[in-house]
């Protein structure tokens, strides 16, 4: 699913071709005990759902892009909810036309290579629900 090198408190990681980035993100963040830090990377995907959220209904709104796209950004925090590694990505996909599209990631298929560093933080923080956006918001 991926390989990766430490150094201290960052992780070089290199997913494999063809894997879904959120999940080997979550797996690789999950067996390191990550649950709080910082994701940046690059690469190229062939499929890419971005999310949305409509800040007056609270829903968020899915779009999914079935085609070759280069990662411009794929920036994120970790952090820990109900126990579980929460990961918050937003990614931004340079197209063959030059254009880009971007927002919150919800899922994307490596389709060349995806490389990324994870830098650990050493303190722990939470998500809790927010009634009033509709968001999962840091909780110190």
């Amino acid at each position: 699913m991926y390989q990766y090198r430490q150094s201290g408190d960052t992780y070089v990681v290199s997913i494999d071709n063809h894997e879904e980035i959120v999940a080997a993100l979550a797996q690789f963040c999950t067996e390191q005990g990550i649950l709080s830090g910082r994701i940046d990377g690059i690469g190229a995907v062939n499929s890419a759902t971005l999310r949305f959220l409509d800040p007056v209904t609270k829903k968020y709104v899915d779009r999914t892009f079935d085609e070759q796209m280069e990662i411009a950004a794929l920036v994120g925090n970790i952090s820990e909810k109900d126990g579980k590694v929460y990961l918050h990505l937003h990614a931004t996909f340079g197209r063959r036309d030059y254009t880009a599209v971007a927002g919150h990631l919800l899922c994307s298929r490596v389709n060349g290579a995806c490389e990324v560093f994870v830098t650990r933080h050493a303190c722990p923080v939470g998500r809790r629900f927010d009634e009033e956006t509709g968001l999962n918001l840091y909780q110190f």
